[in-house]
């Protein structure tokens, strides 16, 4: 039983921190860094007093992001595109096409990494393109309700 209890901390723990690392990481590259980062530090907060202090902020962060991504119709359709592209170039990948006669360098660095590559690129873009859809139906709303309260609060004073 303490086995199983230990394990279950070590792996709760584990995750936590991968999670914060690809957070923070995907804070300065493409992906949703403050979502995973409130994964990350949530998960942290059943073992650490520190994290669950810590928590809130960046929960209020995360949920403010979410609701800014798809506060106007061009970012929601900048996002859009940017999921398509993503998942295409990733299925160009998988494909693996001849190399073409203008590319200018050695042939090795025509989708370098081969199928993977292109699997992670799918992946990815699926992920973010339920995050989109995830955002859209649960915090465009929020924004809605938000803007008209100040409205009402400008015409009221």
């Amino acid at each position: 039983m303490v086995v199983k209890s230990t394990a279950k901390k070590v792996a709760i723990q584990g995750l936590g921190w991968i999670l914060v690392l690809v957070g923070i990481a995907a804070l300065v590259l493409p992906g949703p860094g403050l979502l995973a980062l409130f994964a990350g530090v949530a998960l942290l907060a059943t073992q650490y007093d520190w994290a669950e202090r810590r928590l809130e902020p960046i929960k209020k962060a995360a949920l403010r992001t979410a609701a800014d991504s798809v506060k106007t119709w061009p970012r929601v359709l900048m996002s859009t595109l940017g999921v398509l592209w993503l998942t295409a170039l990733g299925v160009a990948w998988v494909v693996d096409p001849d190399v073409p006669g203008w590319w200018p360098l050695d042939e090795k660095w025509w989708t370098p990494g081969g199928p993977g590559t292109g699997i992670s690129l799918i992946v990815s873009g699926l992920l973010a393109g339920a995050m989109i859809v995830y955002s859209y139906l649960n915090f465009r709303e929020i924004k809605e309700q938000q803007h008209q309260e100040r409205a009402e609060e400008a015409h009221q004073s």
